[in-house]
């Protein structure tokens, strides 16, 4: 009679001495369990952060856009009515303008021969500059296109909210600027670019525009806007002279057609 072997059992016992792989395990659960849950943790957090700057850039880079090309659309065709309309004024008016207050037409040919910017007193922000406009000015104060001499100086948003002069740096020496305003039109020739100079220096809107290489009174125009694009630690500022002035009615010869 043969004698039965025995049957080892690798399973196990009751009392668990025999399991090399049961209690292991659990510790390793416990002790991963709170640096899994932060691990966890930091990764929402980091898709939330990436989220949140997913949706300011689309807030930023489209919907500033789209808001304020609906608001200056109306605004234009509110002041294209009135150039439409309103009869000649008999002269310029020689108190300043309230900030808010629409008062021309900017064309830059050389931007796209639709290019048309609506022009308004003041430069603050939520008030002119986020509604696409150009802002003339007005703190520290600057001329008026009508004026005998000065330095009319306009600032314009190059990213967001319309960025009406993001190609501000695609421009030439000897382009024209066409300004158009209840009082006539007034046409200037680009001179001089300085690329980037510091958001702090007021000198470029002085009368005689420092940097300009202008030494003696005149009529000049400055245009500025931010550089680097979504940076804006500095000014892209462009200088240029008054050339021509047309009555309100005659528009200038050099002015692509279309322009009313």
């Amino acid at each position: 009679m043969s004698r039965s072997q025995p049957v080892l059992d690798f399973r196990g016992g009751g009392d668990g001495r025999g399991d090399g792989a049961g209690e292991p395990p659990t510790r390793r659960r416990r002790t991963a369990g709170p640096a899994g849950r932060a691990l966890d943790l930091v990764g929402e957090l980091v898709l939330t952060i990436g989220l949140l700057c997913g949706l300011y850039l689309l807030y930023l880079l489209w919907w500033t856009n789209v808001s304020a090309g609906m608001e200056n659309r109306a605004a234009s065709e509110a002041f294209q009515h009135t150039l439409s309309s309103a009869s000649a004024p008999s002269a310029a008016p020689s108190d300043s303008l309230t900030d808010g207050t629409s008062f021309g037409f900017l064309y830059i040919p050389a931007l796209g021969s639709g290019w048309r910017a609506l022009l308004t007193q003041g430069t603050e922000r939520e008030q002119v500059l986020n509604t696409g406009a150009v802002g003339h000015y007005s703190s520290p104060a600057t001329a008026m296109p009508w004026d005998a001499r000065g330095n009319f100086a306009v600032a314009g948003h190059r990213d967001g909210h319309g960025m009406i002069f993001r190609d501000l740096d695609q421009l030439r020496p000897g382009d024209r600027v066409y300004v158009q305003t209840l009082y006539g039109w007034y046409v200037y020739r680009l001179d001089r670019e300085a690329a980037s100079v510091p958001i702090d220096d007021v000198s470029v809107l002085d009368p005689i525009p420092v940097g300009s290489g202008y030494t003696a009174p005149g009529r000049y125009l400055t245009m500025t806007t931010c550089t680097p694009m979504y940076v804006d630690s500095h000014r892209l500022v462009w200088w240029g002279t008054l050339v021509e002035t047309t009555p309100r009615g005659t528009v200038p010869a050099g002015l692509a057609q279309g322009a009313p």
